[in-house]
């Protein structure tokens, strides 16, 4: 049984995971206004030097830009108090520059795992895991792995 906590911050979850799979900058960086904190802390890389709402806003418009037709599927999500862990693929074709490559019309799909924790409804704190090194080898910018 979830509590009145775990239920708000899923419907915060789910309207943010619904604006990332929209394809629509504006509806998620709306989306990212209404249910992330100003001062999130991101626990992972992120390009540029931004911080809090901003740092999510440019990776969205980073990854839009390089891959249009990005989704991200939530495989399993876990609410237990303040947090929520989320196993997610991620799927796309790279369509525009990316990490200085230009597009190679490569198809990628890779796994990540995020947990946030909410404060008041709102996500307060990000820790990320991205296989990246699939990404980058599914675009040809890493070798392949050794049989």
């Amino acid at each position: 049984m979830s509590t009145e906590q775990e239920t708000r911050n899923r419907a915060a979850f789910d309207r943010f995971h619904d604006a990332t799979n929209s394809g629509d900058p504006d509806n998620i960086a709306r989306t990212v206004d209404e249910v992330v904190a100003p001062d999130v802390l991101f626990h992972a890389p992120l390009p540029g030097d931004r911080t809090g709402v901003q740092a999510i806003k440019e990776v969205w418009t980073v990854l839009l830009r390089a891959f249009p037709d990005i989704q991200v599927a939530a495989e399993d999500v876990i609410a237990h108090g303040d947090r929520i862990v989320s196993r997610q693929t991620v799927t796309g074709t790279h369509r525009g520059e990316y990490r200085g490559v230009p597009p190679t019309g490569r198809s990628v799909r890779y796994g990540e795992i995020f947990i946030l924790r909410f404060e008041e409804g709102r996500i307060a704190e990000i820790w990320g895991v991205v296989d990246v090194l699939t990404q980058l080898r599914q675009l040809g910018m890493a070798p392949a792995s050794a049989p």
